[in-house]
């Protein structure tokens, strides 16, 4: 025994239902899975660097790493079920992700302490700047909760910016 609306919808696109227009649920969901890739991007380079740490302060780096690699990892989850929520679809493989990403990789088979601390301090100030632009669109369609979203993901990254700062510092 079948039922005809239940097999239309098992095969219906997965459209959340929201008060967001078309263009705006469409334009936010997009920039949302653009800022997965980054954040996926900079979390696993986080982790290299991390993993490959070496050196005098090398405890005391690593601790850091491990703890803003937490970070990323946990914003990972919020940012696609915000995009789902929105009516939207989001990453669906690594790929996909690569083909989004604007946070750079680095592939390199060594990288000094002082290089690592400082090009994860130029990404998550990348990713402030990608945060402010998503705001700005949010803001322009009415989306307050993930408006207000942003905000506290862009004061984590300027902490985490803080911190590769002052702990690069050699005053």
């Amino acid at each position: 025994m079948t039922n005809p609306s239940l097999s239309a919808r098992r095969l219906a696109p997965l459209t959340t239902p929201t008060d967001l227009g078309a263009t705006a649920r469409h334009e936010i969901s997009a920039s949302l899975t653009a800022l997965l890739a980054d954040v996926f991007a900079l979390y696993l380079k986080t982790k290299n660097f991390h993993w490959h740490m070496s050196g005098r302060n090398f405890r005391d780096y690593h601790l850091l790493l491990d703890e803003q690699g937490d970070e990323l990892f946990e914003l990972t989850d919020v940012i696609a079920e915000r995009a789902r929520k929105l009516g939207g679809t989001t990453l669906r493989s690594l790929g996909h992700a690569a083909r989004l990403q604007r946070i750079a990789d680095n592939d390199a088979d060594f990288v000094t302490p002082d290089d690592m601390l400082a090009e994860l301090r130029e990404d998550n100030t990348q990713l402030v700047s990608i945060l402010r632009q998503l705001h700005g669109a949010t803001s322009e369609h009415g989306d307050v909760a993930t408006t207000s979203l942003i905000e506290n993901w862009i004061d984590e990254a300027e902490r985490r910016v803080w911190f590769l700062f002052e702990t690069s510092r050699s005053v």
